[in-house]
């Protein structure tokens, strides 16, 4: 049977879906998959896997698909990054059966996908896109689909689009931000891209960004003609997203936990969730917030659960009559609701106060031993070790290689790191004690052994050639005799 594409595809394969759960790494795990599937979401995709190592790795792929497959886990898509068009198909042909299509990242903005070169630092290179794409399309026996971001320009984005269907794309998500909207910089997703996309294309359209609750879902299908909308920070603030329903916290995070028990993800994925559900709360309980942190099992994260709870029925109780949600929220901070990432240059109010929301720390202020203005990870490192100091001026100076900058060995002789003083000392056969590299030393026994053995077989060769002497002058007897 002939594989559907485009339109035909998106109504009856994957339903005709309008509600869909993002991919996202750490956080689209089947637990959570169907924890939204319970609560309105129509399709989802898992997180975004690296077809490099799913094609190397057996565990890889049984923990990340193959264990995971679950009949209520339907329509799924299957989301890979990858830079070769030849790993990628042989990836997506190892899990085409367990799912509906295989999507191509082409949207992560972050650092790890610069480094690797793959998702949305892929977009200027349409060749190799065309090539993996068409590939994909000739070799799978499911349909090739693509998440992308925009370009600042929209004719830009236009013609990538296009490019992308012919090449034999059947769905395409388009994230209305371009890659350096990303963090505190993320801004406000352009719904007027993904509108001309959508006029320039005759395959399905979802549309990602600005959605935050059921009626951003609506407007956005209204606005943009979009085939449906894709959901990840709203989805994880509040599962119940798609149903148009903002519930209790406890009530969606005691769910999640039951699934966990029978659909096991690793702690610190639902650690994460728990973060994200309970942010709001998390502000008012920050003893509550470290201890969450800690929790090393599920039944620790159980506890602290339902210690969360019990605190915000105690506030129920005890509440006025007429009292409204503080910080400036729209419901108590007990119930599930949007959660909107600040920019760098906006500003909240705090306990009555202003705060200037900051963005990205500088070495400088990251080092100066101010727990407030350290990264989280730093503020772990203090927790664990309160006398920790990120003072630069505490650290100890490294004087540099030679070669590269890096500090180098105490004791080089070269004055190089000790990468740099191998790759030397191999090409002038040298040694470095410092470095504990002894090159020249044994090339040298390496031709102090071999003097050795010739030493040893010269004398047996001139053996040798007495006895055979010997042997012939007797033969010469015999022969007169």
């Amino acid at each position: 049977m002939p594989k559907l594409r485009g339109e035909a595809f998106w109504r009856e394969t994957l339903r005709s879906a309008h509600y869909v759960v993002a991919p996202m790494v750490d956080q689209s795990e089947l637990a959570w998959r169907l924890l939204s599937r319970r609560h309105g979401a129509q399709l989802c995709y898992t997180p975004m896997l690296h077809a490099q190592v799913f094609l190397r790795d057996a565990n890889y792929r049984r923990e990340n698909l193959y264990g995971d497959a679950c009949p209520e886990d339907r329509p799924l898509i299957v989301q890979f990054c990858a830079n070769d068009p030849e790993v990628f198909v042989q990836a997506a042909l190892l899990a085409q059966d367990y799912c509906d299509a295989i999507d191509l990242n082409l949207g992560c903005p972050q650092m790890i996908a610069k480094r690797g070169h793959y998702g949305a630092f892929l977009q200027e290179e349409w060749d190799l896109l065309q090539k993996m794409i068409l590939l994909a399309n000739e070799k799978l026996s499911v349909p090739i689909t693509c998440k992308i971001r925009i370009f600042p320009d929209i004719d830009k984005t236009v013609k990538y689009a296009q490019m992308l269907e012919k090449a034999g794309c059947q769905l395409l998500t388009v994230h209305g931000r371009t890659k350096e909207q990303k963090g505190p910089l993320a801004g406000v997703a352009s719904w007027d891209h993904i509108q001309a996309v959508r006029k320039a294309v005759s395959i399905p359209v979802f549309a990602n960004g600005n959605i935050q609750c059921l009626s951003d879902v609506e407007e956005c299908i209204r606005k943009t003609g979009v085939h449906g909308v894709m959901s990840a920070e709203g989805n994880l603030h509040n599962p119940a997203l798609f149903e148009g329903r903002n519930p209790l916290v406890w009530e969606m995070a005691e769910e999640y936990l039951e699934i966990v028990r029978k659909y096991p993800c690793p702690l610190s994925y639902v650690r994460a969730h728990l973060f994200k559900l309970w942010h709001h709360t998390l502000q008012v309980y920050q003893q509550l917030r470290e201890e969450l942190a800690k929790v090393k099992t599920l039944d620790g994260i159980v506890d602290v659960n339902r210690e969360l709870k019990l605190r915000c029925q105690e506030e129920i109780a005890n509440q006025k009559e007429g009292e409204k949600p503080k910080e400036g929220l729209p419901f108590f901070h007990w119930i599930c609701q949007p959660y909107t990432r600040a920019g760098p240059k906006e500003r909240c109010r705090e306990n009555g106060t202003e705060k200037s929301v900051r963005g990205k720390r500088t070495l400088e202020e990251e080092e100066d031993g101010n727990s407030e203005l350290l990264s989280k990870n730093k503020q772990k490192k203090k927790l664990r070790n309160p006398n920790k100091s990120f003072d630069p001026s505490l650290k100890p100076k490294y004087a540099k290689c030679d070669q590269c900058g890096n500090p180098k060995g105490n004791k080089c002789v070269f004055n190089m790191c000790r990468g740099c003083c191998k790759k030397r000392a191999f090409k002038e056969t040298a040694d470095c004690p410092g470095h504990g590299l002894l090159f020249k030393t044994k090339y040298e026994k390496s031709l102090s052994w071999q003097h050795s053995q010739r030493g040893i077989q010269a004398p047996e060769i001139c053996q040798r050639g007495e006895a055979e002497v010997g042997e012939m002058a007797m033969l010469k007897e015999a022969g007169d005799s």
